[in-house]
């Protein structure tokens, strides 16, 4: 059985909800319209079609659209050796969903992550609480509407306590440039 065999099966078991799969790239996706379900369609990749193993959640910003976040879940199973991606979408009204630590346990940390560096909530985690920036920290740093120059903060002795050091940002390349250096980010200048 290949990924879009296992993709079919998963499709014809919830309907409507989970889309058809979509290819790219020889990557399959399928999208899961009511995150609310998000589980229930884990439980099944895993304990039905033997994806066992959750490489990656991850999320997306969508700043401008809603709903505003995308929360992608990259699985694979060890026996057949196929990937499946899974997408489901929370607005930012809601800004929640409910947590797949139950059917993999490593979905702990990455959902901590989204949560620390988006905002997105997870209900029903077991430790919900800031994984890299410190308890307390007012904001989400990976939002497509924070600052690149970052934002002051109270706390002393952390990494910044001024906006961090890159003025005149955004961040320039030069593509094509004829070494790894020349291609490195840096704050634009005058002369870019």
């Amino acid at each position: 059985m290949n990924a879009n065999d296992l993709a079919n099966k998963l499709r014809e078991k919830f309907g409507e909800p989970v889309s058809a799969p979509a290819e790219f790239r020889g990557e399959l996706t399928l999208n899961v319209a009511d995150a609310e379900r998000i589980v229930e369609v884990c439980e099944f990749a895993k304990k039905e079609l033997g994806f066992d193993y959750l490489v990656d959640v991850s999320s997306v910003d969508n700043y401008g659209d809603d709903p505003r976040w995308t929360i992608v879940y990259e699985l694979y199973g060890l026996a057949h050796r196929c990937y499946l991606r899974l997408k489901t979408n929370v607005s930012e009204e809601k800004s929640e969903l409910p947590t797949v630590t139950g059917v993999w346990r490593t979905a702990d940390w990455h959902e901590r992550e989204i949560y620390d560096m988006m905002g997105v909530r997870f209900r029903g985690h077991p430790d919900l609480r800031r994984i890299i920036m410190w308890e307390g920290y007012p904001y989400f740093p990976l939002r497509k509407d924070f600052p690149l120059a970052g934002k002051p903060s109270e706390m002393p002795d952390v990494a910044f306590s001024k906006p961090a050091p890159i003025e005149g940002g955004p961040f320039v390349t030069a593509p094509g440039g004829k070494d790894a250096i020349e291609r490195e980010p840096r704050v634009k200048t005058s002369g870019d």
